[in-house]
């Protein structure tokens, strides 16, 4: 019997894109493809985070499934943890503090690809792209489980930061597309926008680029993706690199490896990404320094 192989995604089809190419290539290269010796079964929140725990639980119950990959981000991960029992489970990129606590069945392993840890990394970015900013705003997800403590953690690093000036933490919250387009358009005079990482955002890569630039607002965000979309800048890990670690983990573990002998995967490299044309769309000039710490330089 083909074996099969679980997806549990907290966003959509439309989504994966990329990323699910990605995790083919790693599963390939231990040898399985989808179609041939292995078959992927996918099951979709769109968004709807409080249908996860349902989604998780018909994968477990499920006998044929022999490994559940966690994608969209943390919410996936816990809730398929916590609808399992001893199925073996793949989570593709959660905060450091989730993957410390999900490690601790042994039935988990996957990549802890340090998402909102370096929110506090991008708002520098930005105010180093943008030395005379007063006020920030920061987009974050209110349906995220952690928003308020991650934002809380946001706003006290924020007066610790070495800035020639104090600058100002405007926040607001979205959890649907109609509701992006209403914050957006109803910031103010914030000088740019950092989004918060989370999944929900990815999904709606196209709208937030093309919000943000009608708007003239410059922003940063999380994923390359964004800056290759016409997103002014980007940092972070590549969502690339954590699929494909996630296609090689779950191949495997169908070979028989138990998730407990598959250590969790850090990220240790970011990239700085700043697309050029996008900047001389909004008349910013973008400080030499940044230029050359940028990893990719989009023209």
């Amino acid at each position: 019997m083909t074996q099969r192989i679980g997806i549990l995604d907290s966003t959509s089809a439309a989504t994966l894109g990329d990323q699910y190419a990605a995790f083919q290539r790693g599963l390939k290269e231990v040898g399985y493809v989808d179609g041939d010796n292995v078959t992927i079964e996918f099951k979709f929140a769109e968004n709807d985070y409080e249908r996860l725990d349902g989604l998780a639980a018909r994968f477990v119950g499920d006998d044929d499934v022999a490994v559940i990959v966690a994608a969209g981000g943390p919410v996936s991960a816990v809730a398929a943890a916590t609808a399992t029992g001893d199925k073996a489970i793949v989570f593709t990129s959660v905060t450091d503090a989730v993957a410390g606590r999900l490690r601790k069945g042994k039935n988990l392993t996957g990549v802890a690809g340090k998402t909102s840890e370096l929110d506090l990394a991008r708002l520098k970015l930005l105010c180093r792209l943008l030395p005379g900013a007063r006020e920030i705003g920061v987009l974050v997800n209110k349906n995220r489980p952690t928003r308020r403590e991650e934002l809380k953690n946001l706003v006290a690093a924020v007066h610790k930061l070495d800035l020639k000036r104090k600058v100002r933490l405007v926040s607001r919250e979205a959890g649907t597309p109609r509701e992006i387009d209403t914050v957006l358009q109803n910031l103010g005079d914030v000088d740019g926008l950092v989004f918060a990482a989370d999944p929900f955002f990815n999904s709606r890569r196209a709208q937030l680029v093309e919000l943000t630039k009608h708007l003239k607002l410059p922003a940063i965000y999380q994923w390359r993706e964004f800056a290759a979309a016409g997103g002014l800048m980007s940092y972070g890990p590549s969502i690339q690199r954590a699929y494909h670690q996630a296609g090689i983990y779950a191949g495997l573990i169908l070979k028989g490896m138990k998730p407990a002998q598959l250590p969790v995967v850090e990220a240790s490299s970011f990239e700085l990404v700043i697309n050029l044309k996008t900047a001389n769309a909004l008349d910013i000039g973008i400080p030499p320094t940044l230029l050359e710490e940028a990893d990719e330089l989009i023209e």
